[in-house]
């Protein structure tokens, strides 16, 4: 079954709580694409349990669909997002006077498994920017974007979808800060280093409009056929960078965003100026940065200590 043969007002609801994402709670198109799904996906299961409507759905039904779903194989992390998706849903409708009682109170999923982040040792990165700067210094407008790129993507911590939306008018050459546009559309200033400033101005200068087209628009990182570049281009590029270093198993933007909050923290950054750079809610979140550089000194410890 697919969304299209859902009943009529499984589908209104459907619609609804999107809209209320968009509206109410300004989620961004990434988040609202998922809780989609997954609302579709308990409304499909639904169906199939025989409900044809909201008022139907009791807690039974909804712990039946998250079982199903964990023995697909779906990990943790996707199942606590699940269940906070039904909660938010059954909330909304609550509100909208489309159930009477709320029967995801004490829905539950798994706990998120606590994986520590993939990060890049110093010297690591040292090589990683030494090998984009030979590649650049033949002044291939590729290779010009793509040390740009990296180089901002470990100065500012940005997230992948971030650096992709940025245009060139966000950068403040003077300050050396970028406008960033992150979750939840809320806008936060983050500054960069010289190295990533040097690497942005000669993109700007040589590497872009070698690239540019008529439709290019403001957008500050180009792909090869001179429109914006996208989230896949950008993993892409990252990806092969960082597989060609042969001594990691950090993989991906995301690798440069913990690289870049861990090194703030051992550098002597305060927590709450992470959390400011990456853009986090919860200042929870920035602390997992704090167990790495723990487990790192830990590491250290037991190497170098005579009694350790």
């Amino acid at each position: 079954m697919t969304e299209s043969e859902l009943p009529e007002p499984l589908k209104a609801a459907l619609d609804g709580f999107e809209r209320y994402l968009v509206a109410e709670r300004a989620r961004s198109t990434h988040t609202i694409r998922a809780y989609r799904g997954d609302l579709e996906s308990l409304l499909v299961f639904a169906v199939q349990e025989g409900v044809d409507s909201l008022a139907d759905l009791d807690l039974g039904m909804l712990r039946r669909w998250l079982g199903n779903q964990s023995a697909s194989g779906l990990s943790r992390a996707t199942l606590a997002r699940r269940a906070a998706t039904a909660r938010s849903f059954t909330s909304w409708a609550m509100r909208e006077e489309l159930l009477a009682t709320d029967p995801a109170l004490r829905l539950q999923a798994p706990k998120r498994d606590k994986t520590l982040p993939g990060v890049l040792q110093r010297q690591q990165i040292d090589r990683l920017f030494a090998d984009l700067a030979l590649q650049s210094a033949t002044g291939d407008p590729l290779a010009l974007r793509n040390r740009a790129m990296v180089e901002v993507l470990y100065a500012t911590g940005l997230r992948v979808g971030e650096i992709a939306s940025l245009d060139v008018d966000d950068l403040n050459a003077e300050r050396r800060t970028l406008r960033v546009i992150g979750k939840g559309n809320k806008e936060r200033t983050v500054p960069y280093g010289v190295p990533a400033a040097e690497a942005v101005q000669n993109w700007l200068t040589s590497g872009r409009p070698a690239l540019a087209v008529a439709n290019s628009g403001p957008a500050l990182f180009l792909g090869a056929r001179g429109h914006r570049i996208d989230q896949r281009q950008v993993r892409s590029v990252v990806g092969r960078l960082l597989q060609a270093l042969g001594d990691t198993s950090a993989t991906g933007p995301h690798a440069l965003r913990h690289s870049a909050a861990t090194h703030l923290l051992d550098g002597g950054a305060d927590l709450r100026s992470v959390q400011e750079i990456l853009g986090h809610n919860s200042l929870a979140t920035t602390q997992i940065y704090t167990h790495v550089s723990v487990d790192r000194l830990r590491n250290s410890y037991q190497q170098a200590h005579p009694r350790a």
